[in-house]
């Protein structure tokens, strides 16, 4: 390959692979409105013999930030099942994993100290890390490799018509008072005023709205609702509340007592506070049948959208849930014995969980979501548990969301 064809074939990969960071590492600078390189990029640069050590300088810098990288941060990102590394320092650098056997060997860039490490690694692994040069280590911490192929509902299309949103900031609660949130009703094209919709109700909301998030619950209802694979639904987006003190930015510290407690408290919120506002805003008709009423969420949002149907049953009759909480957070762990001794109520349950999911001083929530499952199995609820390898969080979710609320939906 000549090098002007290899800087034209890098310069479309520069332009057409983005992307996010996973969680736990460090976000590298953006500066100049330019998203950093995937890092398909670096590892098909590091492994062409025709990259020239001024061509591999740019990429690293572009993927991890010159400036962080010149001020002696370690550089650490996952991108789908690649991990990598990048530090300036003259030394020679080793990243260990837990085991403390050594991950890769770094690549010396030029004369300046830049050197950088990427790797493929096996999807659904755990990989602990340490960076050291000689006796000091530099960075430590951990990837979840959690990679899917999207499904085509993932991903915004000019053939299908996008809803509009509109936002509003709730602080009159009286159920949950001195409290302040943001909520996002997503109303679809197909929405015909003189006629009652569906509704859906999603916890954790602006984050499961946003059309370039993890979730896009709005992009994934834009299709489904063109194909006639779920109802002309109204979807509600509410964010746990903060406290009044706080900023929007910050950990909403009402969200573990609303989410994780039991009782009808979070179900009269929903019904008897948010849903009258949004009407009122808005003047939207969504049926009261129950079976045209579904809620959604992930972790404690997903214990929470149980137990807002388990209360009421009446008013909603569909739940999605992913990873629930149903430990011993607030009291969750005792649902799968409930569930068995309780007359089964008229509610369809979507759960969906893996094996790589949380273990810790509350629970185990593999376990859990497999008791959840078992006991609804038990008492024959409409139910369906897709359980793979997933961690904690909505990486898995997202991949399988299209076919889950055309499951929750099916008549």
């Amino acid at each position: 390959m000549s090098r002007a064809l290899f800087l034209f074939s890098l310069v479309c990969l520069l332009a057409l692979l983005a992307a996010r960071p996973s969680f736990g590492q460090q976000k590298p600078s953006t500066k100049g409105g330019n998203p950093p390189p995937s890092l398909k990029v670096l590892y098909t640069a590091l492994n062409d013999s025709n990259t020239t050590t001024t061509d591999l300088e740019s990429i690293v810098f572009r993927t991890f930030g010159k400036q962080n990288l010149s001020m002696g941060k370690v550089g650490s990102r996952s991108d789908g099942t690649l991990v990598a590394w990048a530090l300036m320092n003259k030394e020679t650098a080793k990243v260990m994993d837990a085991a403390d056997k050594e991950i890769g060997q770094f690549k010396a860039i030029g004369h300046s100290g830049l050197q950088v490490l990427c790797r493929e690694v096996p999807n659904f692994s755990n990989i602990s890390f340490r960076v050291h040069t000689g006796g000091s280590t530099l960075q430590a911490g951990e990837f979840h490799i959690e990679n899917y192929t999207m499904p085509p509902e993932y991903l915004p299309s000019p053939e299908v018509p996008e809803g509009r949103e509109e936002v509003f900031e709730f602080n009159a609660s009286k159920i949950f008072p001195k409290t302040v949130r943001q909520v996002t009703v997503y109303i679809p094209v197909q929405y015909d005023p003189a006629k009652e919709s569906a509704l859906i109700v999603w916890q954790d909301g602006t984050r499961h709205a946003d059309r370039k998030g993890q979730i896009r619950a709005t992009v994934v209802m834009d299709h489904l609702i063109a194909k006639g694979e779920m109802p002309v639904t109204i979807g509600v987006f509410i964010d746990p509340g903060r406290r009044e003190s706080q900023k929007t930015s910050d950990k909403a510290a009402n969200r573990g007592f609303e989410y994780d407690s039991l009782g009808d408290a979070y179900v009269r919120f929903i019904t008897e506070e948010v849903l009258p506002e949004v009407q009122h805003r808005y003047s939207v008709k969504c049926s009261d049948q129950p079976q045209m009423r579904a809620i959604a969420g992930g972790s404690s949002g997903g214990i929470c959208a149980f137990t807002a149907a388990w209360e009421r049953p009446d008013l909603f009759g569909r739940v999605l849930c992913w990873v629930g909480s149903f430990v011993d957070l607030r009291g969750g762990h005792v649902y799968p014995a409930l569930v068995r001794k309780t007359e089964r109520k008229p509610i369809r349950v979507y759960l969906f969980g893996g094996k790589n999911d949380l273990d810790n001083s509350y629970g185990n929530w593999p376990l859990a979501n497999l008791n959840m499952a078992a006991a609804l199995r038990f008492q024959r609820y409409d139910c369906r548990f897709d359980y793979g390898e997933c961690f904690h969080g909505s990486k898995g979710m997202s991949a399988s969301l299209p076919e889950a609320l055309r499951w929750l939906w099916r008549k």
